[in-house]
């Protein structure tokens, strides 16, 4: 699969030895070595894959991130980041990045968390061309859920879903009441990948509670099957049973 990778990254050994690695993968690739040009590269050359270094000059990752998110681009995101706090991981998942890779990392590694994006992507888009022009908008309780219009709404309130978060949020809301693994909700972000852990789907969990649950710390809706996994329930629902 060959594609075109933008490498952000201000450490001239860092990423030269990155652009090596893609290169002998086939991918076509630009470096660039501050936020700025990050942001430029992406506008004018419209690539595949952002790598993408978190702390950088003139404007670092995470506003990276969070204006290309606002202008709506799409392009899968891995972040390369010497932070490992969970507000940092949190952060960055939650302006819209798909992925992190946390330093220092395995060349090896990192390729292969980028054959999976890549590989998520292309069948996202392979899916787009032969999809229904409208999928059946899905609803549980006051959430709604539309894959066509990639719009979230609680209440009648709308809710703005990250990528990840919204992949996650659809899985779940095709099928209330079903209990995932971590391992099948990541599937629906990355397709099956030893090297993606589990933790990040935790992380999206945790962002979603904030913002469809009432009481993100007492959860009603997106409900944890302990030892299993995550579900999504109808609360009115789970009431009345209770109740009964």
């Amino acid at each position: 699969m060959c594609a075109h990778v933008i490498i952000a990254e201000d450490d001239a050994k860092q990423a030269e030895l990155l652009r090596r690695y893609l290169e002998r993968e086939g991918h076509a690739v630009t470096v660039v070595g501050d936020g700025l040009a990050a942001l430029d590269a992406v506008r004018h050359k419209e690539p595949d894959l952002l790598v993408l270094d978190v702390m950088m000059p003139r404007a670092d990752g995470l506003d990276v991130v969070r204006v290309l998110r606002a202008e709506r681009r799409e392009l899968p995101v891995l972040m390369l980041t010497a932070r490992s706090t969970e507000d940092d991981l949190l952060l960055g998942l939650d302006l819209g990045a798909d992925d992190y890779v946390t330093k220092p990392y395995s060349p090896r590694e990192l390729m292969a968390r980028v054959r999976t994006l890549l590989r998520r992507s292309r069948r996202a888009s392979d899916a787009g061309e032969t999809a229904p022009v409208d999928e059946a908008v899905l609803t549980v309780g006051t959430l709604v859920v539309d894959p066509t219009r990639h719009v979230v709404s609680v209440g009648g309130e709308a809710v703005e879903c990250t990528p990840g978060e919204f992949r996650i949020l659809a899985a779940l809301a095709a099928e209330p009441e079903r209990v995932f693994t971590r391992q099948q909700l990541l599937a629906e972000l990355h397709g099956f990948d030893r090297y993606i852990s589990d933790r990040t789907v935790d992380v999206h969990v945790m962002n979603l509670r904030k913002k469809i649950e009432p009481a993100p710390r007492r959860p009603t809706r997106l409900l944890t099957v302990f030892g299993v996994g995550y579900k999504l329930t109808d609360p009115a629902k789970a009431t009345a049973r209770a109740s009964s």
